[in-house]
């Protein structure tokens, strides 16, 4: 198997936004970022592949299968922003009904983590803070030996310290090459630990799919002013921005950027700033 998550064509339509013939691949064995302004289609892309809304077109495999049947759906951890469970139970009884639900569930793995996290096992799930509803989600997506993490914002509402523990058992979770992550996530600064690609969703299109370390070792950022940005190839530009004392200009090789503007100051980009370059400069 070379991909655990293919993505081609999906399409699915709203009245006021279209999700439009979106295509991208989760490698065995990777961590795929998910990136994208708020509204962009982060959400629906995760919800219409996993099959909890109906897509229009396009073809989802996962772990080799176009089926999502009992079997995928075993090896697939989810982990939404958001409530996941009946707030009513608490993590002791939610232990009883996952055994039900997953052949796999490991219950000594899933007490193991409600104690690393500090979760109370027998308060009821409506008395946690936003953060330790996500760690619960976090826990059992850990717990029944999945194969395919999928991970909707689900670093958001935590502290620096905890995130830091969860990016590590993301990166641990793919040691074992068989596993992989999609993860969809507005902390860029996260995904530039842990990705080893960048998928960038902007108004319901992908705009581009690429290696993480192609995105932070190659792309930079020209300043300079406006005689020095008249002056550029313009077919050198991805997208540029007017800023109050200077022009920020977008470029995919910012060494060789150097060598051909040697008077421009040229400086490394991160995955925020590329994507808002994308999303609020000029072609």
């Amino acid at each position: 198997m070379t991909n655990a998550f293919m993505v081609s064509g999906l399409t699915k339509t709203y009245q006021d936004f279209v999700l439009d013939h979106v295509s991208f691949t989760v490698p065995s064995g990777s961590i795929v970022g998910l990136i994208g302004e708020n509204g962009a289609g982060k959400s629906t892309t995760i919800n219409a592949a996993l099959g909890l809304i109906q897509k229009e077109d396009g073809v989802v495999s996962i772990l080799d299968s176009e089926e999502l049947d009992g079997d995928v759906k075993e090896q697939i951890g989810v982990v939404f922003d958001g409530s996941n469970y009946p707030e009513i139970l608490s993590p002791r009884k939610l232990n009883q009904v996952m055994k039900n639900i997953y052949r796999t569930w490991d219950e000594q793995a899933y007490l193991r983590l409600l104690k690393q996290f500090s979760l109370p096992a027998d308060k009821q799930i409506r008395q946690f803070s936003k953060g330790m509803k996500m760690k619960l989600a976090i826990s059992v997506a850990f717990s029944h030996h999945s194969r395919l993490l999928v991970l909707d914002e689900a670093t958001s509402g935590l502290d620096p310290v905890v995130r830091d523990d969860i990016l590590d058992m993301l990166l641990d979770f793919v040691q074992d090459e068989e596993n992989s992550i999609l993860v969809s996530s507005h902390i860029t600064s996260d995904l530039e630990k842990i990705a080893d690609y960048i998928v960038f969703i902007h108004e319901g299109k992908v705009v581009f799919e690429k290696t993480k370390d192609e995105l932070t070792e190659r792309y930079g950022i020209i300043k300079c002013g406006a005689a020095q940005f008249d002056a550029l190839d313009k077919s050198d530009i991805i997208s540029y921005r007017k800023m109050d004392y200077e022009w920020q200009i977008l470029v995919s090789d910012r060494e060789r950027m150097q060598k051909k503007y040697p008077k421009a100051l040229v400086v490394p980009a991160t995955i925020d700033e590329i994507m808002l370059l994308y999303v609020k400069g000029e072609r």
